[in-house]
């Protein structure tokens, strides 16, 4: 199982994680928290999504999770408990759900950041994300959601007819030639 520097593994998620990811749920999102059924509900759908875990200790410290519909993917959760910040691993949770999201052949992420949270919103402009959109009072407390996309696949600015051909074939790029 990968680790980080400081030991963290992480790895998917499995059913047997659900309470304790529930419980952190509960404990670092009151207000906006997913019901337990909605953890077991995604881990159901493997075809479309992924979930994953960071572990210290035999602990669940962070969590993640994606949903990818072609060409879509969305984060639809990302989290590490504030004892564990700034270690990194909110950003390798972002890293391999930008990855996975590519290996389902998506051409953008999307994630809803809450308006108040200027430390995530930090995290994903360092991944490229940019805010799109604004969803007026979307969390239950009346906050707006920021809505940020990451090009993964950039768009067709240019019309195919007038790309550049391909390059000549160089015979001097051939294994033996120098």
């Amino acid at each position: 199982m990968p680790t980080n520097a400081d030991g963290v593994v992480f790895r998917d998620m499995t059913l047997e994680d659900v309470p304790a990811v529930d419980a952190l749920e509960q404990r670092l999102f009151p207000t906006d928290a997913w019901p337990l059924h909605m953890f077991l509900a995604e881990l159901s759908q493997p075809e479309t999504r992924r979930y994953l875990v960071a572990e210290s200790g035999g602990e669940i410290v962070g969590y993640a999770g994606l949903m990818c519909i072609e060409p879509i993917a969305d984060v639809q959760t990302i989290a590490v408990v504030p004892e564990f910040e700034g270690r990194g691993i909110g950003s390798t949770l972002l890293t391999r759900l930008i990855t996975e999201a590519g290996l389902r052949g998506a051409a953008d992420v999307l994630l809803e950041v809450r308006a108040d949270n200027p430390r995530a919103q930090q995290l994903y402009v360092r991944f490229g994300f940019e805010q799109i959109h604004v969803r007026r009072g979307y969390y239950r407390d009346g906050v707006d959601a920021l809505i940020m996309r990451l090009q993964l696949v950039p768009e067709a600015t240019a019309d195919p007819a007038s790309a550049d051909p391909a390059p000549a074939h160089d015979p001097t790029t051939e294994a033996g030639k120098a």
